[in-house]
C-alpha cells in the first residue's frame, strides 16, 4: 500500500474548504479587498463591507461590471469579478446618516434660530401613526433621511411633503416590488436650478445616492402640484438602475409610473396633508405651476435629473412662454371664480 496515498485524499480536501474568493471594493476614493469563502452570497459580503466602512446593509448600493445594479442578497460570490476589477460602493456611513437626522431635529432648528452654540439635544419622540404590520422589505427598500431647506420658509411643510411622497401606497410599493432604495431625499433649492431656459424638476445622484425634487414654485409663493412631484419622483427612481435616456430607461419609467398610479387609493385629491394647513386647497401658485407643467412641458430629461423646458427643437405652434403664463393664471382666476361662487350658492 502506497503509504502517501491517504494524506493526499487529506490534503485535497483541505485545499476545498479552504477555497477563497477576492473581491475588490472602492469608496469614495478608498479601496478594499475583501476575501470570503467560496460558499458565502452577497449577504455575507455586505457584512463584511459594514465592519470597514461602517455602512449598514440598507444603506449599501453595489455596482459591479456588466452585472450593474446588485440587488438579490443570495447572489453568490463566486459569480462577482475579482481583482483588479472593482465594485463601486455607493452610500453614507451610520454616523453621517445621524448627524443629519440630528442636524433636521426640531431642538437643532430652535438652537440655530436662537443662536445657540451650545451641543445640540436629541429632538424628542414624534408620535406618528406606525403600522405594525409592515414588513421586513418595507423598512429595508425605503428613503433613507429626510432634508429639507431649512433656510427658507416653512421647512416643516416641506419635511411633511417629502415624508408623504416617501409613505405614498404607491411609491412604497414599486420600491418593494424592484427592490430599491435611495439613501437620502432631499428638498432643491429651485434658485439653485433655474436658468431662463428651463428649470431642473428632479436630480438623482450616483443611482440612488441622494434624490432631490423640486417642492416649491418658482417664486416661493407655494408648493408644486403633488401629482407632478410624484410623477417626477417616478422618473428620478428609474435612473436607480439606467442613466441614460435609452429604451430601457423608458420602459422602466413607464412601469414604475403605472404601479404607482394603480395603488394610488386617494383618488382625484387635492390637498396636501399637514404642514398646519388643515388639509385645504392648493395655493394658487400651485394651480398655475400645474398648469405650466401640463401645458407647456417640453420635455427634456437629461443626465439624471427632468429638466422642464430643456428640450429645444418646439414644433411650429409651440405657444410663447409669456403666453402660456398669461393663459394659465386666467385658466386659475376662472376656476377660482368659479369655486368661490359655488361656495356661495351652497352657504
Amino acid at each position: 500500500m502506497d503509504p502517501t496515498s491517504e494524506p493526499q485524499l487529506i490534503d485535497d480536501d483541505d485545499d476545498d474548504t479552504m477555497a477563497t474568493h477576492s473581491i475588490l471594493i472602492t469608496h469614495s476614493g478608498k479601496s478594499h479587498t475583501f476575501t470570503l469563502p467560496t460558499h458565502s452570497t452577497l449577504s455575507d459580503l455586505r457584512l463584511q463591507i459594514q465592519q470597514t466602512f461602517s455602512i449598514s446593509p440598507e444603506y449599501q448600493k453595489l455596482t459591479a461590471p456588466k452585472l450593474g445594479l446588485l440587488k438579490d442578497d443570495s447572489l453568490p460570490i463566486t459569480t462577482l469579478p475579482q481583482p483588479p476589477k472593482k465594485i463601486l460602493l455607493i452610500g453614507s456611513s451610520n454616523a453621517a446618516i445621524q448627524d443629519i437626522k440630528l442636524a433636521n431635529s426640531p431642538s437643532a432648528s430652535t438652537l440655530r434660530k436662537f443662536g445657540g452654540t451650545g451641543p445640540i439635544k436629541p429632538a424628542k419622540p414624534v408620535h406618528r401613526r406606525v403600522d405594525f404590520t409592515t414588513s421586513s422589505n418595507e423598512s429595508k427598500y425605503t428613503f433613507g433621511p429626510i432634508r429639507v431647506l431649512t433656510h427658507l420658509p416653512n421647512p416643516q411643510r416641506s419635511e411633511t411633503y417629502l415624508r408623504k411622497l416617501a409613505a405614498d401606497p404607491g411609491i412604497k410599493a414599486v420600491m418593494i416590488k424592484h427592490k430599491f432604495s435611495v439613501g437620502m431625499l432631499s428638498e432643491m433649492d429651485p434658485a439653485e436650478h433655474t436658468t431662463h431656459e428651463s428649470r431642473t424638476l428632479g436630480l438623482n445622484r450616483n443611482a440612488g445616492e441622494e434624490i432631490l425634487l423640486r417642492l416649491r414654485t418658482d417664486r416661493y409663493d407655494g408648493y408644486r402640484d403633488y401629482k407632478t412631484v410624484r410623477k417626477t419622483l417616478c422618473h428620478e427612481l428609474a435612473h436607480n438602475v439606467y442613466g441614460e435616456h435609452d429604451r430601457d430607461f423608458w420602459e422602466l419609467y413607464k412601469v414604475i409610473l403605472k404601479g404607482v398610479e394603480e395603488a394610488d387609493w386617494r383618488h382625484g385629491g387635492r390637498t396636501l396633508e399637514g404642514g398646519g394647513d388643515g388639509g385645504r386647497i392648493l395655493w394658487e401658485g400651485e394651480e398655475r405651476e400645474r398648469l405650466l407643467v401640463e401645458e407647456a412641458d417640453g420635455g427634456g430629461w437629461i443626465g439624471g435629473s427632468f429638466v422642464l423646458g430643456g428640450g429645444g427643437g418646439q414644433s411650429g405652434n409651440a405657444v410663447d412662454a409669456e403666453d402660456r403664463r398669461s393663459m394659465a393664471a386666467r385658466a386659475a382666476e376662472e376656476r377660482a371664480k368659479k369655486m368661490k361662487d359655488s361656495s356661495s350658492g351652497t352657504a
